[in-house]
Order: structure tokens, then C-alpha cells, then sequence
């Protein structure tokens, strides 16, 4: 191993500029402030401690999620600098909390490579915070503290101890005055962290949450470590579908200081599941990396399949698509100086990157296919099936949207339209069942919202291929009420959003378990195929009341179990001396009901679809719809401690 320069001082630490508009505008800094922004203060801190674990410092991370809901990071890393600052005159510490763009990720020698390369991170963190703490074990045996309330220290950086261990601890509480949610979310957290050990494999990083026991008495946690890295990560992925290969194609390769990691492997799905990452942060819209990855395969292969004769007696036109169904890849790349599109970092830019990754592809997989005889034709295989399904499934969605055309609106004779024209002001409600779709008709505000009741479960769409979807009557239904396309110019699969006639889509189903089915078969249906729709914040959840608690004329509605709990001691003290409805189906209310109590803006709670990972709701899609029955079992085993059984 190549060794290393430790010049990691005060001097090293560069400053930019100021930090006084992180309180005034939040979001531009951290996306938005409710949970994603919430949660991405933790990724911000743990971004630091990763990048002293890319620099080959650090080994071990912990992450806590304390009983009063703040949060502990702390890493055996160098620490941070705490001598003082040439330019600032002050501890290089305060400068790093406390100045927006100071850090260490603009001086080359410190970082080769970095996530946090805005430089926001921890100041961010900590002008965002209620109160924060930082602790540095120092390397010249010193421990070292300051504290901070909503960013400003409270007094200098001081000496608190000894200490013959080096690293650093942050331990943050939001300030809940500028988000609107308080609360971590565990399974959050921990898909995040389970990403970043994959990402980078050797280091362990320990998971704890202080506000929850199991069973036995210890807190909920998890040890995060991969050996195996990317290989593993997509073996993870597709622990719940068939695979084609025996073990994932692995590619590790640099250029130009670029280092290269790809992991991928085929499966007998029909989505593609390709996952993009640039120094650990997930490319979401992909970039050059991605670009060159899938070059090198639409080339390789195809040159494969021409050489030894596979596509001789094929009779379809094969494209860069059908190379890619079933397959599962994992991309990272480590880039010294990345240029991303955008703010958001979510797509790469550096064109020097795809031909790295395009001719680290190609050497392996040439190597792979000339020596795996046997997998290569069934991947070859796999392609060419792929190719005519793509033609049936082209013929589907033309018969779907020339029907459309020659009906005229080609609006479902189901929906219950709005009056309202402008898109960005109406709402479509997809309703379990004629019933309550028909008190949702009675009930709704007829300028803006839309009715399409749904007539029992829809096509589990994560086990049937592309053109069987268009013969199904509800899809068909969905998709010609919400006005959508399929194709542009680019990609004839792309979903093309410009005659989409509704801003908010909202899924209402009963709260039972065949509700909550119907509900995971219609978010598969768009997670699969409409995933613009939730990526631009289109899709929601109805959160209709569970219980009614009545008392004479005072009645209240009640959406949680500690709902109903206060409602019984407001209205009577005890559960004799009122009485509890509880809705098992939207039938069972009264259009005025369901009205006032899950349609009216005023008062209706509503979830919006996220997707905070991926890769990690690409896993969980799978196991739930999916063939596999083990896994399935396994997650249900796992969380049922986390559900309650009505009596």
C-alpha cells in the first residue's frame, strides 16, 4: 500500500466564505426541511468520517440515535485540526463548524477524493442545530471540546482531557424550529449506512437507536461491514430474484486517477436495476460514469453475440434496452475533482470519466464472456428474449394510446373528472372498490378532485412482463386517466409527463390487510414504470382515520392507536363511558365523512411517496412482489414485532 503523507493540519483548512444564510434558507443547502433534510444533517456528519475512512484513517464508525432524538457520530480518524488557523486567528475547529465552505476537501493533499465537496457538511450541521457538540481526540494527546447553540460557539475551543486514542465526535440536536418533522427514522438511517459499508468495503460502522429495546433487553442496532464490497452489494439486491450468473462479473480498474468499481450480474426479471455512485454520493440521474458503463456493454456483448453466431436466426432489431433487462450493477467511481450538473449532485458531468469506465468495463467482461461460455449464451439469451418483449410491449402501448386517440378524450368511462383544467391545481384519487368510490364521488370538492375507483387487486407488475401490463383493464384505466405517455425522442420506455393532467395522485385504500396489498401493487406499478411521477413528489398515500370515539354529540376522529388512547380520556376517562368505531373499510363512512376526515385539505393527513434509496426500495419491491418466498417470510418475521393486531 502506497504510503501516506499526514500533513492534515490547521493549515490545511481553507476558508470561502461565511455561513450566515443557512438559517434563512435552509433548503438550499440541504434539499428541504422535513425528513429528507432532517436526515440528511446525519449523512452530512457521516460524510465527514467516510472521507477520513477513504483517505485510509479511519476504520471504525459509530452512529447513535440518543433517547432525546439527537445524534452521535464518532470516528477513530485523525480528528479534526484544532491548532490555530493562520488566516482566521482562531482554532481551526471553530473555523470548520462554524464557516460555511471551510474544510479540508479543497486542498489536495488532505482528500484525494470526497463526498462532502460543497463543503457545507458539518457547519451546515451545526447552524441547523439546537445545540451541538464536538469532541477531538487529538494525536497530540490532548481531548478537545467546543459547544454551539444554533451555530454560534459558546465558548472557546478548550482542553478537557487526555487521551491516547485520535478521532472525532459530533453529537447534533435539530433545531425543531426550523423543520417540521423531529423525528429519525431507523430504517432510514440504516439503509443508508448499510449502502456506504458496501460502498466502502473493510470499514465497519456501528449502528445504535437509544429510544428502543428488542426483546431481549438491548438497544435496536446493527454492525454494518462488507468484505466483499460492490460483489456483495449486488448479491444483496438480488438475494430476492432468480439469478442467471453464479457469481457477480466484478470490474476494478484506473485511469487518469480515476478509480473504477463495478459489481453486476443477471437475473430473470424484466426491470433494469442499475445503481450509480461517485465518492460515495448516489448519482440518481446517472452522468458519464453510467453513459461509458453502458457503452462498453451494448458493445461487448453484441460483438460476442455476432462472433460466435447467437443472433444469426433472430428476427426483432435488438437495442441498447435489451442488453440491460434483468440486469443488476453497482457503479462507483472515486474522481478527484468531480463536476456534477446542478446543485443536487445527482449526475455526473466529468466527460474524462466515461471512457475510464468504459474500457475498465470492456477488458473484464471481454475476459468473462471468452471464459464463462455457459453464462455468456445465457445472458445472450436473456437479451434476445428481452428483444421481443420490448416489440410486444411497443405494440401494447400503441394499441393503449391509439385507442386513447380514435375515443376521443379517451378518458375511462370509470372517472369521475374535476372541472379544473390547470394540472398543477388538481388531485386524482385511485379508491379501493366501487363502494367508497362511489362516497368519494359524493364527498369530494367536484372543481378539483378526480375519482377512478379501482375494482379489486390490480397486476402484480414485478412478475409479469412489460406488454401484459397494457392488457390489464385497471393499468389501462391509470394510465389514460393520469394522460401520460409512453416515449420520447430518446427512449421509447421513457415516461413523457406532458399531458399529465394531475399534480397530486393519491392512492386511497382500505386499512386491512387486502388494502394495504392493493396499495403495495399500485406503488410496484409506479416504482416500475411511472417513476418520474414519485422522483417529482406527484404520488401520495390517504391516511383515512382508524377508530371514531364518541361521546353524546362530542366526537373525534383518530388516525393512531395514542390517537384513540387520548380521545377515550378527553371524552370519558374510560373506554366504558364511550363508544369506538373502528373503520376497517372506506365503505363504512359517509361521503361527509370521508370528506372531512381524508379529502378536505383543511384537515386530511396525507403521506407523500419517497424514495430515499434506490437501491434499497428496489430490494424491498422485489422481496414483497416478488416469486421468492423465503425472503418475504424472513422480512415479515423481522418487523412484525413493529405491527399491532386490532383486537
Amino acid at each position: 500500500m502506497e504510503e501516506k503523507k499526514d500533513n492534515y493540519s490547521a493549515g490545511n483548512i481553507q476558508v470561502l466564505e461565511g455561513l450566515e444564510a443557512v438559517r434563512k434558507r435552509p433548503a438550499m443547502y440541504i434539499g428541504d426541511i422535513g425528513v429528507k433534510g432532517l436526515h440528511h444533517l446525519i449523512w452530512e456528519v457521516v460524510d465527514n468520517s467516510i472521507d477520513e475512512a477513504m483517505a485510509g484513517y479511519c476504520t471504525d464508525i459509530y452512529v447513535t440515535i440518543n433517547e432525546d432524538n439527537s445524534v452521535t457520530v464518532s470516528d477513530n480518524g485523525r480528528g479534526i485540526p484544532t491548532g490555530i488557523h493562520p488566516k482566521e486567528k482562531k482554532s481551526a475547529l471553530e473555523v470548520v463548524m462554524t464557516v460555511l465552505h471551510a474544510g479540508g476537501k479543497f486542498d489536495k493533499d488532505t482528500y484525494k477524493v470526497s463526498g462532502g465537496l460543497h463543503g457545507v457538511g458539518v457547519s451546515c450541521v451545526n447552524a441547523l442545530s439546537k445545540d451541538l457538540k464536538v469532541t477531538v481526540n487529538s494525536r497530540d494527546g490532548k481531548v478537545y471540546q467546543q459547544e454551539y447553540k444554533t451555530g454560534i460557539p459558546q465558548y472557546d475551543v478548550k482542553v478537557v482531557g487526555e487521551t491516547d486514542i485520535h478521532g472525532t465526535t459530533v453529537q447534533f440536536w435539530p433545531d425543531l424550529s426550523i423543520f417540521t418533522v423531529g423525528v429519525y427514522n431507523y430504517d432510514t438511517v440504516a439503509s443508508r449506512i448499510r449502502e456506504l459499508s458496501y460502498l466502502n468495503a473493510g470499514l465497519t460502522i456501528h449502528l445504535q437507536d437509544r429510544r428502543e429495546k428488542d426483546d431481549e433487553g438491548n438497544f435496536v442496532g446493527e454492525t454494518f461491514h462488507s468484505d466483499g464490497g460492490l460483489a456483495e452489494y449486488v448479491m444483496y439486491l438480488d438475494s430476492t430474484r432468480q439469478t442467471l450468473l453464479p457469481n457477480p462479473i466484478f470490474v476494478e480498474g484506473e485511469k487518469a486517477n480515476i478509480q473504477v468499481q463495478v459489481a453486476m450480474t443477471y437475473n430473470t426479471s424484466y426491470s433494469e436495476h442499475v445503481y450509480s455512485y461517485v465518492n460515495n454520493i448516489n448519482t440518481y440521474e446517472g452522468g458519464t460514469h453510467v453513459a461509458g458503463f453502458r457503452r462498453s456493454l451494448t458493445r461487448t456483448l453484441k460483438s460476442y453475440a455476432d462472433s460466435t453466431g447467437l443472433l444469426d436466426k433472430v428476427k426483432v432489431d435488438i437495442s441498447g434496452d435489451d442488453f440491460r433487462e434483468g440486469l443488476t450493477a453497482i457503479i462507483s467511481v472515486k474522481v478527484p475533482e468531480p463536476q456534477f450538473e446542478g446543485q443536487t449532485k445527482t449526475k455526473l458531468g466529468n466527460s474524462e470519466v466515461s471512457g475510464a469506465v468504459d474500457s475498465a468495463v470492456t477488458e473484464t467482461l471481454k475476459t468473462y464472456l471468452e471464459e464463462h461460455p455457459r453464462e455468456a449464451k445465457n445472458i445472450v439469451q436473456k437479451v434476445i428474449t428481452a428483444a421481443q418483449a420490448r416489440h410486444a410491449a411497443r405494440k401494447a402501448r400503441e394499441m393503449v394510446q391509439r385507442k386513447n386517440v380514435l375515443t376521443g378524450t379517451g378518458l375511462p368511462g370509470k372517472l369521475s373528472d374535476c372541472s379544473e383544467k390547470d394540472p398543477a391545481a388538481c388531485e386524482l384519487y385511485l379508491v379501493e372498490g366501487d363502494s367508497a368510490g362511489g362516497s368519494a364521488k359524493q364527498g369530494r370538492d367536484r372543481m378539483f378532485q378526480a375519482i377512478l375507483p379501482l375494482k379489486g387487486k390490480i397486476l402484480n407488475v414485478e412478475k409479469a412482463q412489460e406488454h401484459k401490463i397494457y392488457d390489464n383493464e385497471e393499468i389501462k384505466n391509470i394510465i389514460t386517466a393520469l394522460g401520460v405517455r409512453f416515449g420520447t425522442e430518446n427512449d421509447e420506455k421513457e415516461l413523457n409527463l406532458e399531458k399529465l393532467r394531475y399534480h397530486k395522485i393519491i392512492i386511497m385504500t382500505d386499512a386491512d390487510i387486502d388494502g394495504s396489498h392493493i396499495r403495495t401493487l399500485i406503488l410496484t406499478l409506479f416504482f416500475r414504470y411511472m417513476k418520474p411521477l414519485i422522483e417529482q413528489g406527484y404520488l401520495y398515500i390517504a391516511q383515512p382515520p382508524f377508530y371514531l370515539v364518541k361521546k353524546g354529540k362530542n366526537e373525534k376522529y383518530c388516525w393512531s392507536e395514542d390517537d384513540r388512547l387520548r380521545a377515550i380520556q378527553e371524552l370519558g376517562g374510560d373506554e366504558g363511558k364511550v363508544s369506538i368505531q373502528r373503520y376497517k373499510g372506506l365503505g363504512e363512512m359517509n361521503p361527509e365523512q370521508l370528506w372531512h376526515t381524508t379529502m378536505d385539505p383543511e384537515f386530511r393527513s396525507m403521506s407523500r411517496v419517497d424514495i430515499e434509496s434506490a437501491a434499497e426500495a428496489d430490494h424491498l419491491f422485489s422481496m414483497l412482489m416478488g416469486d421468492e418466498v423465503a425472503p418475504r417470510r424472513d422480512f415479515i418475521e423481522r418487523n412484525a414485532r413493529y405491527a399491532k393486531v386490532d383486537a
